[in-house]
């Protein structure tokens, strides 16, 4: 493991500029995806901005991307719903610790390039997966109702949806966020802003202003406290019922950060010497989760839309990802109270838009144009992802991807 150097940094005044002008950039887009998340988790707004900010700028600084923005995901709270659920928040500075003590003992047994062999068809079934799950887990905010019983997300789902009583203004503010979001760059073509303004902020924005001009009657975020960093002390007096669940986040937190930054150093076509260095990145994520676990945060991996969203700026350097946590500090010790007013059925339609965003329906349709086989390979991992959980999706994935190679290599018709 390594500590940054010189030529980690801006080495001159446009990437410096262009760098700081991506950190603000994706400020922007992460602060609702923070919030969103934070409260979807089933911690809070402040857990979910904490941990952009703490998470954000030690991954950042320590780890082995050049374009990596970390912080809360769907992915891992997908995980994170269930253990708290189960173990209650006071779990999670000893869960974070754990967690995080794994995927750094990951980095420094060098397992960072074992994320290179996992096929290709199982990381888009995956992806599909979590895609929907994110969906899903928007449900109790949107339909302005109380989240259903369950452990799993399907049946949480479907029993939240089967409670009735629903908030029609909830609804139309999701919708009318979602139509916001998926129409704003005509918007402001037709408005002629030529100014880059994030689509999921602006979405709202726009979300929130309607809901306060129509007095409508909607739960908002709430209070968001103005210290960022709390110090819990870790509990481990129960830790071998903590382990397995610590696993699961070490394993989401590595795979999820890894293909985040393989892909983000695609998107960039960066050259080799500054391409992703896996073993760098365990050990930066791993240390952020733990801090930012103890200080009021929950675990964090790399976040595929707000990295891709820091390539789409220009971002050079490590210094964009660090400008971006810095920013929503500066956001938060001026302007909780602003954003405190925000509707949850306004961030519920940021995150299903989110959502909709991951999944691709064209990508998808280009997918299902290949073999059968390759389609088998890629609908069990979603429907695995979807059904049981992360972990296993990927687990069954594989599985199901040498089955096929085995089948093919026999002779068997399945290609």
């Amino acid at each position: 493991m390594r500590l940054p150097t010189k030529s980690d940094f801006p080495s001159n005044k446009r990437e410096l500029l262009d760098d700081a002008i991506a950190g603000v950039t994706v400020a922007i887009v992460a602060l609702p995806l923070a919030i969103g998340f934070g409260i979807t988790s089933g911690m809070s707004a402040a857990a979910g901005i904490s941990t952009a900010i703490i998470a954000g700028f030690i991954a950042a600084l320590l780890g082995g991307s050049r374009l990596q923005v970390s912080g809360p995901t769907g992915a891992m709270t997908v995980i994170l719903i269930p253990v708290i659920q189960k173990h209650g928040i006071s779990a999670i500075p000893a869960l974070g610790v754990i967690a995080g003590v794994m995927v750094i003992l990951m980095g420094l047994f060098k397992l960072g390039s074992i994320i290179n062999k996992v096929p290709h068809y199982v990381i888009e079934g995956f992806t599909l997966g979590i895609a929907v799950i994110i969906a899903l887990q928007q449900l109790p905010m949107a339909l302005g109702v109380t989240k259903g019983e369950g452990e799993r997300t399907l049946v949480i789902a479907f029993n939240t949806i089967k409670s009735g009583s629903y908030n029609y203004a909830s609804i139309a503010i999701v919708a009318i966020t979602l139509i916001f979001k998926f129409n704003f760059t005509k918007i402001l073509k037709a408005l002629r802003i030529k100014s880059y303004i994030p689509a999921s902020f602006g979405a709202l924005l726009f979300g929130t202003l309607v809901a306060k001009a129509l007095s409508l009657d909607l739960k908002t975020i709430g209070e968001i406290p103005r210290n960022v960093a709390t110090f819990t002390a870790p509990e481990f007096s129960h830790l071998l019922s903590l382990i397995w669940p610590a696993l699961m986040i070490a394993l989401l937190a590595a795979i999820e950060s890894l293909l985040s930054a393989r892909v983000a150093d695609s998107m960039a076509h960066l050259p080799k010497e500054k391409r992703l260095e896996p073993d760098q990145e365990l050990f930066g994520q791993g240390l952020a989760t733990a801090v930012a676990s103890i200080l009021g945060g929950q675990p964090a991996t790399g976040a595929i839309a707000r990295t891709s969203v820091n390539v789409r700026s220009h971002a050079h350097t490590r210094f964009a990802s660090m400008v971006h946590s810095l920013v929503l500090l500066l956001i938060i010790l001026l302007a909780a109270p602003i954003f405190s007013q925000i509707p949850q059925a306004a961030i519920a339609g940021v995150l299903i838009g989110t959502s909709i965003r991951i999944l691709n329906p064209a990508n998808l349709k280009e997918l299902l144009r290949t073999t059968a086989g390759e389609v088998a390979v890629f609908a069990v991992t979603a429907i695995s992802t979807i059904s049981i959980d992360l972990i296993w999706g990927i687990a069954i994935g594989i599985s199901a991807h040498f089955t096929r190679n085995y089948l093919v290599n026999h002779g068997k018709s399945l290609k």
